[in-house]
């Protein structure tokens, strides 16, 4: 005797977590860039570059991802031991004869600032861009060096 069974589909138990999580991550991706949680489109918004800052021996070296980013539209400044980047990335002119589905860039000014823990040479502080990285080179002043102290055994 041959029994079939039919096989009925069982809705997921976690479809109604993940669409809620997903609904989530939309809202508040909207609300970070400036939108809306009923706005169906991204507003122009204030963005923030990420920043690697590191510490050398002989200076500090601060990296900025600034695609789009014309290198006339950034200004740093170094002032009482800190760093201030500045600038803006601009939105490119719409064309009449385009229609936009979706809008996920940012546009807009931004400002970064750090303080450096040890003194800076600010005479000597070199900035080069190249490939939408803008890279900056802070050479420590000499009190700011680390020191090796040779210790004589007798």
């Amino acid at each position: 005797m041959l029994v079939r069974v039919q096989r009925f589909p069982i809705p997921s138990l976690f479809e109604p977590l993940t669409s809620f999580d997903r609904e989530i991550d939309t809202m508040f991706d909207k609300f970070m860039r400036g939108g809306t949680a009923d706005d169906s489109s991204f507003a122009v918004s204030h963005w923030m570059p990420a920043v690697d800052v590191a510490e050398h021996d002989e200076e500090y070296q601060v990296k900025v991802e600034l695609p789009g980013v014309s290198k006339d539209d950034v200004k740093i400044t170094m002032q009482d031991n800190i760093l201030t980047i500045h600038g803006e990335k601009k939105q490119e002119k719409e064309s009449k004869s385009s229609n936009y589905h979706r809008v996920e860039r940012s546009y807009g000014s931004f400002q970064r600032s750090f303080t450096l823990p040890t003194s800076v040479k600010h005479d000597t502080i070199e900035a080069s861009y190249k490939d939408g990285i803008l890279t900056i080179a802070l050479p420590k002043a000499e009190e700011a060096k680390p020191k090796q102290i040779e210790v004589k055994v007798k």
